[in-house]
């Protein structure tokens, strides 16, 4: 039997694999497709304390490998999730992690005390712009990255899992940051800032001109700064970028990473993270390892 349970910073998960926030939705479109107490855990989309409609359209462009998007964080905000999808969400035997996005400093610990112990765990989304410090994202300097970090936790009731931006000239300092800061675990990468121009129009394809760009085409990125991070840090890490099967999952445990999420390759098979599972499940048997945690950071240089 082997045994596919993981702990990130608090949080007992049953199997490695989780959904990335942002290309799950708040699990209902995918509930049909399969029990969704078969993964390890999902994380919702992201959060907002107050609703948002989001940028206006088009806000997806599909590029090489890849998409881009500026959806800017549509969601129904934090009471609405509480009281209509959590709910919902809590049918099921697995982790429930709250994406959580805001302006100021102030609306992340707001969001934090209102969800308190209903969810497993939080991730912070720090790739939202700061409007008091001139619209620069929260995760690009280690010292707003340790203040938001550390702010935050104060007000968490469950652990803390801080989602790093790969839009930074050292992943490990901001690394070093968010584990001084406080936090339980951390996740990376968000996605690259892209954009794609329409050559005949010569406009920007997305009508906010640039985007974040996700799926298999960031996934070399992905797996390095997750193996720089695991060198830098000694907490958990869930390793997500471009993960579309079992081999790319087995590069980012390999690489140092605790657990998986699977994004984009949900639009493109909604399946993903089931066969993602069954395929590491088949790669440790045929390798007779006993234990996911045996093969974690396993690479030999």
């Amino acid at each position: 039997m082997i045994n596919m349970s993981v702990d990130i910073g608090g949080i007992n998960l049953k199997n490695p694999v989780l959904t990335a926030s942002g290309t799950f939705g708040f699990g209902r479109e995918y509930s049909g497709y399969y029990d969704l107490s078969k993964l390890g855990g999902i994380v919702v989309k992201g959060l907002t304390l107050e609703p948002r409609e989001g940028n206006k359209p088009p806000r997806i462009a599909e590029t090489p490998a890849g998409i881009l998007n500026s959806v800017g964080l549509q969601n129904p905000g934090v009471e609405y999730f509480i009281k209509k999808e959590l709910p919902f969400l809590r049918e099921f035997d697995t982790a429930v992690i709250a994406n959580i996005a805001g302006s100021t400093v102030e609306e992340y610990c707001i969001m934090a005390e209102k969800l308190g112990s209903l969810v497993d765990g939080i991730e912070l989304n720090i790739s939202c712009p700061n409007v008091k410090e001139g619209g620069a994202a929260f995760g690009v300097s280690a010292e707003s990255v340790y203040n938001i970090t550390r702010k935050v936790k104060e007000q968490c009731k469950v652990p803390l899992i801080v989602k790093l931006t790969p839009n930074v000239t050292d992943i490990k300092e901001i690394a070093v940051a968010a584990l001084e800061g406080g936090a339980d675990a951390l996740s990376l990468i968000n996605t690259l800032l892209g954009m794609a121009i329409d050559i005949n129009s010569r406009k920007p394809i997305l009508a906010n001109a640039v985007g974040g760009l996700s799926g298999p085409a960031i996934k070399p990125v992905a797996v390095r700064m997750v193996w720089q991070v695991a060198q830098a840090v000694n907490i958990p890490i869930i390793g997500m970028g471009g993960i579309a099967c079992w081999q790319d999952a087995i590069e980012f445990i390999l690489a140092g990473a605790d657990a998986v999420s699977v994004g984009t390759a949900n639009f493109v098979n909604p399946y993903a993270p089931m066969e993602i599972l069954e395929g590491i499940e088949n790669y440790l048997i045929n390798n007779q390892f006993g234990s996911i945690n045996e093969i974690k950071g396993n690479i030999r240089l």
